[in-house]
C-alpha cells in the first residue's frame, strides 16, 4: 500500500536526532573528566537509556499491514485504539448537518498510523491550531489542535465521511500523508499522530454502528459501521 514505511522513517529520524544529542553529551563529559570513571559510568547509563528509548520508538512507530474487509457496505476504523464515545452531533464542514460520531482514544501503546475508512477522494485536509489537553478527555476534540480529513466516497454515490485527527497532551505532531484530490483505497494509510491522541470518525445518520463502547478497534480492519 501507499505510504508504507513512513512511520518507520519517522522513528529512524527521531532516533538519529537523540543519538546525536547523546554523542554531544558524552563528548562534553569526556572533555570535562578525561577518562574518568564517572564519565564512563555516565556514558553506559546514557547508552542504556537511549537503547530503551530507541526500542520504544521503534515499537511506537510500528505500522502493521491491515487485513481490510472486502464487504462493500463496510466502513472501517480510521485508527487503532479504544472506542470511548458514540453519539450524534452537528458537523458542518464535511457532512453539513447531523451525523453519527465515533471517537477513538489512542494510548501510547497503540499503533499511531491512521487509515482511510472508505475508498474515495480526499476533498479536505484542514489544520486547526489549538490546545494540547489530555486526549483521554473527549472534550479535547473541541479544544485541541487537529487536522480534519474529508472523503467523498467511491463506494456509494453522494456519501461523505470525515476523520478528525486530534493532538493530545503528549501527541503534538500530526503528519498527514494525503492531500486534497488524492484517491485512496479503503484501509490505506492516511496519517501519523505521534505519542497518544484521539481520532473522531463522522458518519452519515444512515450508518449502522457495529461496535460498542469499550471495544478496541484496529485501523483499516475493524468494521465500525455498515451502510444503511
Amino acid at each position: 500500500m501507499k505510504h508504507a514505511g513512513k512511520a518507520a522513517q519517522a522513528a529512524r529520524k527521531l532516533i538519529l536526532w537523540t543519538f546525536a544529542a547523546l554523542a554531544l553529551t558524552i563528548a562534553g563529559g569526556v572533555l570535562a573528566i578525561v577518562l574518568g570513571l564517572l564519565i564512563k559510568a555516565l556514558a553506559v547509563f546514557l547508552l542504556c537509556v537511549w537503547g530503551i528509548f530507541a526500542a520504544f520508538t521503534f515499537y511506537f512507530f510500528r505500522d502493521p499491514e491491515p487485513s481490510v474487509p472486502s464487504a462493500t457496505d463496510a466502513i472501517v476504523s480510521p485508527a487503532h485504539g479504544k472506542v470511548d464515545l458514540i453519539d450524534e452531533m452537528l458537523e458542518s464542514e464535511v457532512l453539513g448537518g447531523p451525523c453519527r460520531r465515533v471517537s477513538i482514544f489512542l494510548s501510547v501503546i497503540d499503533v499511531h498510523v491512521q487509515n482511510a475508512p472508505i475508498a474515495g477522494t480526499v476533498t479536505l485536509v484542514k489544520h486547526t491550531p489549538g490546545q494540547f489537553l489530555n486526549a483521554l478527555n473527549t472534550e479535547s476534540a473541541i479544544h485541541n489542535e487537529n487536522v480534519l480529513v474529508a472523503f467523498d466516497s467511491r463506494e456509494r454515490a453522494g456519501e461523505k465521511i470525515g476523520v478528525r485527527l486530534i493532538a493530545g497532551l503528549i501527541a503534538r505532531r500530526i503528519v498527514p500523508f494525503v492531500e486534497m484530490n488524492d484517491a485512496v483505497e479503503r484501509g490505506e494509510r492516511i496519517s501519523l499522530i505521534q505519542f497518544g491522541s484521539r481520532c473522531d470518525l463522522y458518519l452519515p445518520m444512515s450508518a449502522k454502528i457495529q461496535i460498542k463502547l469499550g471495544d478496541h478497534v484496529k485501523g483499516g480492519e475493524t468494521i465500525i459501521a455498515l451502510r444503511g
